[in-house]
């Protein structure tokens, strides 16, 4: 395969051989069902995700939460199985099955051995269409899900991490917590759930992905087969729901800094700005970038902040991506008598790459890790499949391991010393929790990251 494979919505059929010699297969039935399969020789399990296109950005104001309220209502039962069928299903093959929701998707998955997948395909599509959503199983998971918020809120890295999105992202529905909050979990009815759960789970909806022991014909197959039971009507054509635009939308930021006072011992603080989409031709710099920043032992964050001062034991940078904006955030636990010269370490740092740019060795290093990482990554199923997905509902194009590689060689360090200026020119904020006194911010927030 050389460079990426485009995935055009109305191509019926689709097949290709990417790196390692797997055999990547697309088809798209005219009811808008999308199925994609990577065949790895050798492999001898198989992971399989059942895609929505939803997430919790797509929630009104009176179904806040929803989202990933229905990901837990989908293994209460359906009108073939209950909630305690589907736990057998995969336990007694020894497989492994879950769901995350995500605020541009959600996914029903499941791990299993090769001669067990027939199974998966048909017990996650009785899931995904037939489910109940039962009354009383609804207010039982209400208290569930409660205390889900509750655990999370209890997690100082959750609170700052949460805090963190909505002061860089303000208003925008990716700056909201994919969980809702215990007021709206408490306020959404069961009707409001059912409605978007009959609104997103359609045919022109749906998108699965397999990777592993695979055979495609076979996989398509079952599937129909599983979506006819459920009396899914798969001749009635229709397109795929189209992917999302990048419509660069201003984002106007939320707070300069959020500080939610903690008795801990630890400050837990994240500083950062608006990042870039995932589909912005500067993600692989943005990628050398962060691995330089922050992304192991060797980053400057680490080597700076952890091993020459001693200030923090976990510090790092991040960059999630989202198909029309975007984060980069540089995350510190230290002592609270500390936060003020660990954020500004951690600032200075952030405009050293584009006041001073990067080494050739740096460079050098940062796209040997990267690639590594990616080649161990792919020895699991589970990243084949999602990269899949991600594939199909975000990007609209396949990038195997070679053409990702391909792309982080072509990254050069004027590249990432003009990105990393435009990001550090940026609105920062920052994020705290813990026993802090936000004075020890004072001047860090106030103005763009470029300022001294």
């Amino acid at each position: 395969m050389n460079g990426a494979v485009q995935l055009p919505l109305d191509l019926a059929e689709l097949s290709f051989t990417a790196s390692g010699d797997s055999l990547v297969r697309r088809t798209v039935l005219p009811s808008g069902v999308r199925i994609l399969s990577e065949h790895v020789p050798g492999a001898r399990s198989a992971t399989i995700g059942y895609w929505v296109a939803v997430g919790s950005r797509d929630e009104q104001p009176h179904t806040f939460g929803s989202t990933h309220f229905l990901e837990h209502l989908l293994f209460k039962g359906t009108n073939s199985r209950t909630a305690l069928d589907i736990a057998v299903a995969f336990d007694a093959v020894g497989g492994e099955h879950n769901a995350m929701t995500a605020k541009e998707y959600t996914c029903y998955y499941a791990k299993v051995r090769d001669q067990d997948l027939a199974m998966a395909v048909e017990v996650i599509a009785d899931m995904l269409t037939s489910s109940v959503l039962d009354r009383e199983e609804f207010e039982t998971e209400r208290g569930v899900i409660l205390e889900e918020l509750a655990m999370a809120d209890d997690d100082p890295t959750d609170v700052t991490s949460e805090r963190f999105f909505e002061a860089v992202l303000g208003d925008h529905p990716l700056g909201r917590p994919i969980g809702g909050s215990p007021e709206t979990i408490q306020a959404v009815s069961r009707d409001a759930v059912w409605d978007h759960y009959r609104a997103n789970y359609r045919a022109q909806d749906l998108v699965i992905t397999v990777a592993g022991a695979v055979d495609h014909d076979v996989l398509v197959a079952g599937v129909i087969d599983a979506l006819r039971k459920a009396d899914w009507n798969l001749d009635t054509e229709a397109s795929p729901v189209e992917r999302r635009e990048a419509t660069g939308e201003t984002i106007r930021r939320g707070s300069p800094l959020v500080v939610v006072q903690r008795p801990i011992e630890q400050a837990n603080v994240l500083l950062g700005v608006e990042g870039i989409a995932a589909t912005d031709p500067r993600r692989a710099t943005l990628t050398v970038l962060n691995s330089i920043l922050g992304g192991g032992m060797s980053s400057r964050l680490f080597q700076e902040i952890r091993e020459k001062r001693g200030l923090a034991y976990s510090v790092y940078s991040f960059s999630p991506s989202y198909s029309d904006a975007g984060l980069f955030g540089i995350y510190a636990g230290c002592s609270p008598s500390k936060v003020g010269q660990v954020s500004e370490l951690m600032l200075g740092e952030f405009r050293g790459l584009a006041a001073g740019g990067v080494t050739d060795e740096e460079l050098r290093r940062a796209v040997g890790q990267l690639g590594g990482a990616s080649a161990l990554a792919l020895e699991d199923s589970d990243t084949r499949m999602s990269r899949l997905g991600r594939s199909e509902i975000t990007l609209g194009e396949f990038v195997d391991l070679d053409e990702a590689l391909r792309r982080i060689d072509l990254v050069t360090p004027d590249g990432i010393r003009e990105l990393a200026g435009e990001l550090v020119s940026r609105e920062l904020s920052i994020a705290a929790v813990g026993t802090v006194d936000e004075a020890a911010f004072d001047g860090l927030a106030e103005s763009p990251a470029l300022a001294e």
